[in-house]
């Protein structure tokens, strides 16, 4: 069962209570966000006019057919393309129209990226690879290591710190990826098919990981095309044609399975206790 988005609103609003109706600040907030490619003497209208707000706190996966629009969505929302019209605001700066110079540093600074393919340097400990965004942001060697270390200890890594992509499992490439984009604490979590790659039992993994992060308050997209995967989020968005064809919570939210787990977690709670002790 599920009900719109803009009726959970007004029923949370009735009730004062509810993750609609926090009054916090907007993460994204878009007004008639358009995208036009020319493609020859032809125009493709990728996207058509959308208007959307995410707050602080949310987790909102994003789906659609092949050409709905969704992946040029996934790239305004990164700040990796500049829309034809419209405009976005980002943590409350508007970015529709800065130079790629100023995108670039926002980037690096206001959102953490999770891809598909990991995108991991294969000849990098996960240790390294988790310290590059603290590198290019300038921070001292002493901090990046330490917030590096913390970063992978949060995701269950702190035992295969020194570990190459090579060395690890696809779930454990993923979960460094994830540390890296958590490593300049980011307002947003922009995730593309981050279980892509993954089994179903991988993929509940990395699930796991996000859902734990958002229940910490970290505000996360997804994009997706695994309707049980877009069950993890809070909120679901569903383009069509370039315009947002449904907008809703999920009335039940997934929940990975926690049992399966706990054994594991356990045991990295222990080897993350240890890491901080040593520090």
């Amino acid at each position: 069962m599920e009900r719109t988005f803009q009726e959970g609103a007004v029923a949370a609003k009735r009730e004062g209570t509810g993750e609609e109706a926090t009054g916090r600040k907007a993460v994204i907030r878009t007004e008639g966000l358009t995208r036009h490619y020319s493609l020859g003497a032809e125009t493709v209208r990728a996207l058509q006019g959308v208007d959307i707000r995410i707050e602080e706190g949310e987790f909102v996966a994003i789906m659609g057919p092949s050409g709905s629009g969704k992946s040029t969505f996934m790239n305004l929302l990164g700040c990796l393309d500049t829309p034809t019209a419209g405009e976005y605001w980002l943590n409350e700066q508007n970015v529709s129209q800065l130079s790629e110079v100023r995108l670039a540093r926002i980037r690096n600074r206001d959102i953490g990226f999770v891809f598909q393919t990991f995108n991991l340097l294969p000849r990098a400990t996960a240790l390294h690879n988790v310290e590059l965004p603290l590198i290019y942001a300038g921070v001292p060697t002493a901090e990046r290591r330490e917030r590096a270390r913390a970063k992978l200890a949060m995701v269950g890594l702190a035992d295969r710190m020194d570990h190459k992509p090579p060395e690890l499992s696809g779930g454990q490439r993923q979960r460094v990826a994830v540390a890296r984009a958590l490593a300049n604490e980011p307002a947003l979590l922009l995730a593309d098919e981050p279980t892509g790659n993954l089994d179903s039992r991988t993929s509940e993994e990395i699930m796991d990981v996000l859902v734990r992060l958002n229940d910490a308050d970290q505000t996360i997209v997804v994009v997706t095309h695994e309707h049980d995967i877009a069950e993890y989020a809070r909120r679901q968005l569903h383009l069509r044609d370039g315009r947002i064809e449904r907008d809703f919570l999920n009335e039940v939210r997934r929940q990975p399975d926690l049992e399966r787990f706990r054994e594991e977690d356990e045991r990295m709670a222990g080897v993350a206790t240890r890491v901080s002790e040593e520090s």
